[in-house]
C-alpha cells in the first residue's frame, strides 16, 4: 500500500497547478504524430520553462496489429444524436490491443492484476533506450544489458521507481499491419523486444516498476518461451506494449504516466499512456521518495 504522504505529494505535483504554473498557461504548439495519436507533442509556456506532453498511446482501430490468432478491435454504434439524443458504441476487444498494459497477472497465477496495481506506480521517470539503428538492420534486435550500462554511462545510474522503454522505430510499420506483425516464412514474428538477460538486470539489480515496448510484446517477435514476461511479471512490475511516439522523448529526464484499464481481474487493458518533460516538471514524481516500486510483491 501507498503511504498518504507519497500520495499527498503526487495529488500536489501532478495538479495541473503545478503542471502549468500559478498563472496557467496556454497551448503554443500541437505537433501532429503519423501513428495514430491526434497530437504526438504539445507544448506550453508554464512557469518554470517549457512544458513538453508527449502522447504515447496509439489510436485502437479495427485494423490494428494483434497477435496471430487474437481477436482484434471491433466497434459498433448503437445510439446516434439524430435518432436517441445521445452518441454510443459497442467495444469488442481483447484486454491485449492496441496500447496496453501487462499485468503481473498476465504471466503469474498468483500475480496482482492490473486493477490492483498501486497507483504511485503509474508515476515514474522514463528512461528510453534507443535501439532503432540496430533494429533497422536485425528485426530480431534485442535490448542487452550493455545498452542499459551504455545508457547509465551516460545519464547516470536509473533513478529508483524507474520504467524503463525500448525505442526501436518499429512504430513506422503500423502502415503496414502485416509488416507490424512481420511473421517470417520460418512462422515465427520478428520484431524486436528485451532480451531476458536484460529484463532480469532490471528487476534484480535495479529498482524498476516496469518495462514498455513500441512493438507487439515485451519479448522479441521469435521468442520461444516468453523469457521476458516470466522474468518481469512475475517479479510485480508491469508492462507496456506497442508503445508511441518514444522517438520524441528524451533518453532521460521526462516522467512517465500511465492510465490504466481498472476492469475487475484485469490481466491487462489499452492504456492511455503520457510522457511530461520540461522545465516545469521539476520536483515531480521522479524525485518523490521511493516508493519501493521494486519491492511491489505482485501478489493479490
Amino acid at each position: 500500500m501507498c503511504s498518504s504522504a507519497v500520495m499527498e505529494q503526487v495529488r500536489t505535483r501532478i495538479s495541473r497547478r503545478a503542471f502549468l504554473g500559478a498563472t496557467g498557461a496556454a497551448v503554443v504548439a500541437g505537433v501532429a504524430g503519423g501513428s495514430g495519436t491526434a497530437q504526438a507533442t504539445t507544448i506550453f509556456q508554464a512557469q518554470g520553462g517549457s512544458l513538453r506532453i508527449h502522447d504515447l498511446s496509439h489510436t485502437i482501430t479495427p485494423q490494428f496489429p494483434v497477435f496471430p490468432g487474437a481477436q482484434p478491435f471491433s466497434m459498433a454504434t448503437d445510439a446516434t444524436i439524430e435518432e436517441d439524443g445521445f452518441y454510443r458504441n459497442n467495444l469488442s476487444l481483447t484486454e491485449h490491443v492496441g496500447t496496453h498494459i501487462d499485468a503481473p497477472a498476465h504471466f503469474d497465477a498468483d500475480g496482482v492484476t492490473a486493477d490492483r496495481l498501486p497507483v504511485e506506480n503509474f508515476f515514474a521517470p522514463v528512461a528510453v533506450i534507443n535501439i532503432s539503428m540496430r533494429a533497422a538492420q536485425d528485426a530480431d534486435a534485442q535490448v542487452v544489458v550493455d545498452d542499459i550500462l551504455a545508457w547509465e554511462s551516460r545519464h547516470g545510474r536509473l533513478p529508483s521507481g524507474a520504467f524503463v522503454a525500448m525505442y526501436s522505430g518499429w512504430e513506422s510499420r503500423l502502415s503496414d499491419p502485416d509488416s507490424y506483425v512481420n511473421q517470417g516464412a520460418d512462422r515465427a514474428l520478428h520484431f524486436p523486444g528485451f532480451h531476458p538477460d536484460a529484463a532480469d538486470f532490471l528487476v534484480s539489480k535495479r529498482d524498476i516498476v516496469g518495462i514498455g515496448v513500441d512493438t507487439l510484446s515485451l519479448d522479441f517477435g521469435a521468442s520461444k518461451d516468453f523469457g521476458t514476461h516470466n522474468t518481469v511479471l512475475p517479479a510485480g512490475r508491469y508492462g507496456l506494449e506497442n508503445m508511441a511516439n518514444l522517438g520524441r522523448v528524451s533518453a532521460a529526464g521526462a516522467t512517465l504516466i500511465v492510465g490504466g484499464p481498472k476492469h475487475v481481474d484485469a490481466s491487462g487493458g489499452p492504456s492511455r499512456v503520457y510522457a511530461v518533460e520540461g522545465g516545469a516538471t521539476r520536483g515531480m514524481p521522479g524525485s518523490l521518495p521511493s516508493t519501493g516500486g521494486g519491492g511491489m510483491s505482485g501478489r493479490r
